[in-house]
């Protein structure tokens, strides 16, 4: 599958992702992105973003790949079913742990408990060994539950501007392999 055939969408987590994020950067760049407006960035409300997800992914004109960071990634994951008839794939990146009842903010446990039914469309999942929202086991295991290719993105923090990844070249690259399997 090439970009021009699909619809991406953008689904940031806790408080969007800023200018210099590589989901802002990305979506600049590639002509077939967009950004899903979830709902209030600061205090997510799991039924407002569910809704927001759906609806984008059933007004797309083109199969979707929908590219998850953070809590995007697990709205991405209770919806699946929902939506696999018309989503081609999944780009998941650092899904935090919403079953952790020392998560900050606390009413990022509403996202929870995460899903463990396996995904109707293929998948990617990046997790970092040192995330402060996910201990790597745990992404792991998130990863295997949904059937997703699980890569070690080494310690690489939260993969977001603030732990240095702006640009992420290495994940476009990855995410670029990933749609040309599709």
């Amino acid at each position: 599958m090439k970009t021009t055939d699909a619809e991406i969408l953008f689904v940031p987590g806790y408080k969007g992702s800023g200018p210099d994020h590589w989901q802002s950067r990305w979506e600049r760049n590639l002509s077939a992105a967009r950004r899903v407006a979830m709902g209030d960035w600061h205090k997510p409300v799991f039924d407002d973003w569910r809704a927001n997800l759906l609806a984008a992914v059933a007004q797309a004109g083109k199969p979707v790949i929908l590219v998850g960071h953070s809590i995007g990634a697990q709205v991405i994951t209770q919806i699946a079913d929902e939506c696999a008839n018309r989503v081609a794939g999944a780009f998941l990146v650092a899904p935090p742990d919403v079953e952790n009842p020392e998560i900050r903010p606390r009413h990022l446990l509403t996202f929870g408990p995460y899903c463990r039914d396996p995904l109707p469309f293929p998948s990617v999942t990046i997790a970092s060994r040192n995330d402060p929202f996910c201990p790597f086991d745990k992404a792991d295991e998130m990863a295997a539950a949904w059937g997703s290719l699980f890569i070690d993105a080494g310690l690489s923090g939260h993969l977001n501007h603030e732990s240095g990844h702006g640009p992420w070249p290495e994940g476009l690259m990855v995410f670029s392999r990933f749609i040309g399997r599709l």
